[in-house]
């Protein structure tokens, strides 16, 4: 016995895509099973999933022979994922719960993956969420998410270029992040109005004697006054001007200019 289609799945749960949780359907058998390999061999590893709806990525992660749990505030869809359990000999778990108020890794014993076709109005906060923090190397593995494509290109751009931000740096500084598939807006049901992308990020060495935590400081003023020169954008944190002098940074430059190791530099010398 196969399971029916999901377009079948959605008729029969009447499951409109609800705009006011970001959903936005994936149908595409094909599409989702090369989203699923992004992440490599999955016989055997756990995976997390956020926001699986009617489950189009569950099915393609559990073909892939993951054990996933995936965790979905709608109640409308648990029924149509329950369903999706009796074929996949118990490797489902499914958690009704807001994901926000969720941290994965207490949910696994050992490492995990993470992947979603992320709700887009709590994707960026998610992101954010799991990349934060004193504990690294994280007990995730790999994070392979689906965002608008003007957050994906925020994630992955250098400095220098207009998209670079806060959302940059963190993701790069003990990180790799990498667009690893652009996705066309005709692919969703219903078609929103934007582009998407989804975006692979792996976990790296994080760099000796950095508090993220002051990293994150400076980057918060840097960045929310990005017009202005940093000795005006970060005259409110304590120690930044004499900071950048003893790394060599000059005053007159701008959030947009200083490189992800340039600013994990002064947060290091702030950091002690």
């Amino acid at each position: 016995m196969s399971l029916p289609p999901l377009r079948e799945v959605i008729a029969q749960h009447n499951l409109r895509a609800n705009k006011a949780l970001g959903q936005n359907f994936l149908l595409d058998e094909q599409l989702l099973d090369r989203i699923a390999a992004v992440i490599g061999d999955l016989s055997g590893k756990n995976v997390y999933e956020v926001g699986p709806g009617p489950g189009g990525l569950t099915r393609a992660l559990l073909r892939a022979g993951a054990n996933v749990i995936a965790v979905e505030k709608d109640k409308r869809c648990l029924p149509a994922l329950q369903e999706i359990s009796q074929y996949f000999d118990g490797r489902l778990k499914i958690i009704e719960e807001d994901a926000l108020k969720i941290d994965p890794a207490t949910l696994f014993d050992g490492p995990f993956h993470i992947a979603s076709n992320l709700p887009y109005n709590i994707g960026s906060a998610l992101a954010v969420n799991w990349l934060s923090g004193q504990n690294w190397p994280p007990k995730w593995q790999s994070l392979t998410l689906m965002f608008q494509r003007e957050v994906a290109d925020r994630i992955v751009a250098p400095h220098g270029s207009k998209e670079y931000g806060r959302l940059s740096i963190l993701a790069q500084w003990r990180a790799e992040a990498k667009i690893a598939m652009p996705v066309h807006r005709s692919a969703f049901t219903p078609p929103p109005k934007i582009m998407s992308a989804i975006v692979h990020i792996t976990p790296k060495n994080a760099p000796d004697g950095v508090n993220p935590y002051k990293l994150e400081e400076i980057t918060a003023a840097a960045f929310g006054q990005r017009r202005k020169m940093l000795r005006q954008s970060l005259k409110s944190v304590a120690g930044a001007l004499d900071a950048m002098e003893a790394a060599g940074i000059p005053s007159d430059r701008r959030a947009e200019t200083i490189s992800v190791q340039e600013f994990t530099k002064l947060a290091k010398i702030l950091s002690k």
